[in-house]
């Protein structure tokens, strides 16, 4: 049981997501939380979760809103003690076309998150980033890093009333738009697409990002990014696993698109901790207000955490291991 979750209530922003629906049925299942709210634009899907989850009405709260919209915000955020940060505009090659909306939300929207956090007394944010982060090639991964900085600098303005950090992740196997449905789509046609044929990405299950997040929240203080060790494979290796029975075609590197993620990068290193199953990027700045560090060991010189360096390569047993526990 999540017993620091006792009498909490916890708000999840873009909780009708795949990772937000995930999350809330972690926390229904093995948590005593008082409150569950999901924060939200999409008045279809969050009628559609509450279907689901219609057995947990009691504990359950649905808040239509948008993370541009700070007001809003503050509004959802009255007596809230934990806030999952999840709210994003992800998809590359549409945020390249339209970066402003990009800005909007996944920058502007995390200051807003930020500042009604602070001024609702929220006692903690974590929010949720990716690997396109670290040394961004695209809108994306740029507008990310941007929201990464603005969560480990709003420390300084809570004088640890409000404590705030970060957790960043490789793909997620079987999220909605995941290369798991793109491929399944694909085989229909017996051919699969293929940019490069060294590609390489890091891949977590949701499960294991839900439980990163509760990590971070039980653990935090304030000014983290918590980054998970996981396994890497190629990406053709992954499509010949999925479509053994599929040509595949090389199409090349879309733009913005990396041969390989990185989840710790050589800067990064500098200020890093091995705990074990996680690194824990430490925030550079120190605040009066921040209480004691993780203990682990720090990283070595010249250390980078990246998908083709990454020494954990995904078997094929491993991987079908995920893909059954998303059936």
């Amino acid at each position: 049981m999540l017993d620091f979750l006792k009498g909490k209530s916890v708000l999840v922003t873009g909780g009708t997501g795949s990772f937000g629906q995930k999350f809330v049925d972690v926390l229904l299942q093995n948590s005593e939380a008082e409150r569950i709210i999901i924060f939200s634009r999409d008045e279809l899907k969050q009628s559609q979760m509450a279907e689901k989850f219609k057995v947990h009405s009691e504990r359950l709260r649905f808040f239509l809103g948008d993370v541009r919209d700070l007001p809003r915000l503050e509004r959802a955020f009255s007596g809230i003690d934990y806030v999952v940060h999840a709210a994003a505009l992800k998809q590359v090659p549409a945020l390249e076309y339209n970066p402003f909306e990009a800005v909007n939300t996944n920058i502007l929207g995390t200051k807003n998150v930020i500042d009604a956090a602070i001024d609702c007394g929220v006692e903690k944010v974590v929010l949720v980033s990716t690997d396109k982060a670290a040394n961004p090639a695209n809108l994306y991964g740029a507008t990310k890093l941007c929201a990464e900085r603005l969560i480990v600098s709003g420390n300084n303005y809570t004088g640890g009333k409000t404590l705030l950090s970060v957790v960043r992740y490789g793909n997620v196997i079987g999220s909605r738009g995941s290369l798991v449905h793109l491929i399944n789509e694909q085989k229909k046609n017996g051919e699969i697409n293929l940019t490069h044929p060294e590609m390489t990405r890091f891949w977590i299950t949701l499960d294991q990002g839900v439980d990163l997040v509760l990590m971070a929240l039980e653990k935090m203080h304030g000014g983290e990014i918590f980054i998970p060790k996981i396994p890497t494979m190629r990406i053709e290796d992954f499509l010949k696993i999925l479509a053994p029975e599929c040509t595949v075609k090389i199409v090349g590197i879309r733009p913005g698109e990396k041969l390989h993620e990185t989840l710790v990068t050589p800067e990064e290193a500098r200020h890093t901790i091995d705990i074990g199953s996680h690194y824990v990027v430490m925030p550079e700045h120190q605040w009066p207000a921040r209480s004691t560090d993780f203990a682990g060991r720090v990283v070595p010189e010249g250390f980078v955490y990246s998908s083709n360096m990454n020494a954990d390569a995904l078997q094929t047993e491993e991987l079908h291991a995920m893909l059954q526990s998303i059936i």
